[in-house]
């Protein structure tokens, strides 16, 4: 069940022991998600600072700390220019950080954005990276009220060829990717189905 906009706040302390309140806008069965805060590097970190979150999608492999803020202050700014980033997404029973899944503009003039997620490892082939991309497939599509979804994978990660498949995306060729210096093979979603 997903539930949209139902807000709860949570207190975090996080690793160098300030106290947050965490705000979630979006819940599925097992997974809440939230908006990146400037405070949020310590998470950040522990999920770009991953070399097998970060290896396809860097040309390097990893992600330096320059990099983790970069990438931080770029969710935090498409969040207040376009109202949309990869949201941090926590384990609601454990409220654990899981990682991030959401979307970016892609052309915004015509209604398509790019859906993508990532996740700490140890958090795959449990299933939450699909639970997470439906929650979000649904909310662009009946809030935002997307045209169509794009998103593509480094072509090595064949594993993300399989949930994108899975969630109803369909090849359509493959497109650049300037941070990895490949051509990704890339999809498109026009419909959420259930």
């Amino acid at each position: 069940m997903l539930i949209i906009y139902q807000i709860v706040l949570e207190i975090y302390i996080s690793d160098i022991g300030r106290i947050f309140v965490r705000e979630f806008f979006l819940e599925t069965k097992r997974i809440a998600f939230s908006h990146w805060k400037q405070e949020d590097f310590d998470l950040a970190r522990s999920l770009w600072g991953e070399k097998e979150v970060t290896k396809y999608i860097s040309k390097t492999g990893v992600f330096s700390e320059n990099e983790i803020i970069d990438r931080l202050q770029l969710e935090i700014d498409n969040e207040k220019q376009f109202h949309v980033q990869y949201w941090p997404i926590f384990e609601k029973e454990t409220e654990e950080f899981i990682g991030c899944c959401g979307l970016r503009p892609y052309n915004i003039e015509k209604g398509i954005y790019e859906i993508g997620f990532h996740l700490k490892s140890k958090y795959w082939g449990k299933g939450l990276g699909i639970e997470a991309a439906k929650a979000i497939i649904q909310y662009a599509f009946k809030n935002l009220h997307a045209a169509e979804l794009f998103a593509g994978h480094n072509p090595y990660n064949v594993n993300s060829k399989k949930v994108l498949e899975r969630l109803g995306f369909h090849y359509i060729g493959d497109e650049y990717y300037v941070p990895t210096g490949l051509y990704h093979p890339s999809y498109k979603c026009v419909s959420f189905r259930e």
